[in-house]
């Protein structure tokens, strides 16, 4: 029986600190104390799908999560984590073995969705989830920063043992519809494949919060990324605005509620419970058709590429 899904993951790649954690990519330092609000106040919403990797704060994402879940009943959430290949170790095992330390720090048995998370080697470590399915370990099978021949390929290795791609987890906003021209939406429309997409409000940068007066913190992941095209997104940004006027929103809503428009499943991170009630809000927002279009051509035309070093265009 298929999972029934909220219409929004929240997303903890910004908690934690450590290598690709949230200090040196959002330059956050949150942990428990400062969490636990957020997480109570989205299980208080239906917001129960998250969204996490062994490799964000190495491990501490995962841990904080996992400090959180181990006071509840397993079913009331959807966890969901990563295999990153950049990370394996040498043993023959390795998938097995990222995915014991991640149950280990998550306090859980089972993965409800378990990704390959970058597609370094698709021949290689597609077949490896086998075996964790099979026995178990993992309820569904997701692939992230995939292009289209890759999913593919990882559907083909999966079907041979009776196992299908449920999950296609990709960066996907109003600055990057690369997955949506590369026939990748489609793709798992016609697949009944959940189209995860990360990124939506790009990290913060179709929030309105930031501008060339309020830029996003130096030295991050993201000042680099995105600091020097604030003057180009203020169109953008206003727009979001004057659509949110008639919704009553946001423009980060209004960002959420295009990407959901879209027959996409929105990944938000959350820091803040006020973050957590946005998304909520957010979810309830339906955009009409000539509104999704004003907002692609405007995303479109501040010429904004958003490519991060470890993405590839999927077009």
């Amino acid at each position: 029986m298929k999972q029934i899904l909220p219409p929004i993951a929240l997303g903890a790649w910004s908690w934690g600190a450590g290598a690709a954690g949230g200090d040196q990519v959002f330059g956050n330092h949150l942990f428990e104390t400062e969490l636990r609000p957020v997480f109570d106040a989205a299980m208080k919403y239906g917001l129960n799908l998250w969204d996490t990797a062994a490799v964000y704060g190495e491990g501490t994402s995962e841990q904080i999560l996992g400090n959180f879940v181990k006071d509840m009943r397993r079913e009331e959430i959807i966890l969901s984590t990563k295999f990153t290949p950049q990370i394996a170790s040498d043993a023959p095992d390795a998938m097995q073995e990222m995915l014991n330390g991640s149950k280990k720090r998550l306090h859980t048995e089972i993965i409800d969705i378990y990704w390959i998370h970058n597609p370094m080697d698709v021949e290689k470590w597609t077949p490896d989830l086998i075996p964790l399915a099979k026995s178990g370990q993992i309820k569904a099978i997701g692939v992230s920063n995939h292009n289209l021949g890759e999913i593919k390929r990882a559907n083909e290795i999966l079907g041979a043992a009776g196992l299908r791609v449920s999950a296609v987890q990709n960066h996907f906003s109003l600055l990057h519809r690369s997955s949506e021209k590369a026939d990748i939406l489609d793709y798992c429309k016609e697949n009944d494949i959940t189209f995860y997409a990360y990124m939506v409000l790009e990290q913060g940068a179709l929030t309105g919060r930031f501008d060339t007066g309020h830029p996003f913190p130096a030295g991050t992941g993201r000042g680099d990324s995105y600091n020097p095209h604030l003057k180009e997104l203020e169109v953008l940004i206003e727009e979001l605005r004057h659509i949110g006027k008639a919704h009553n929103a946001s423009p980060a809503q209004i960002a959420t509620a295009w990407a959901i428009a879209k027959g996409t499943l929105p990944i938000i991170g959350v820091t803040k419970v006020s973050q957590v009630e946005e998304a909520a809000a957010a979810a309830q927002i339906k955009l009409d058709a000539e509104e999704v279009i004003r907002l692609e051509n405007l995303g479109d035309k501040t010429g904004v590429r958003t490519l991060r070093e470890w993405e590839k265009e999927m077009a």
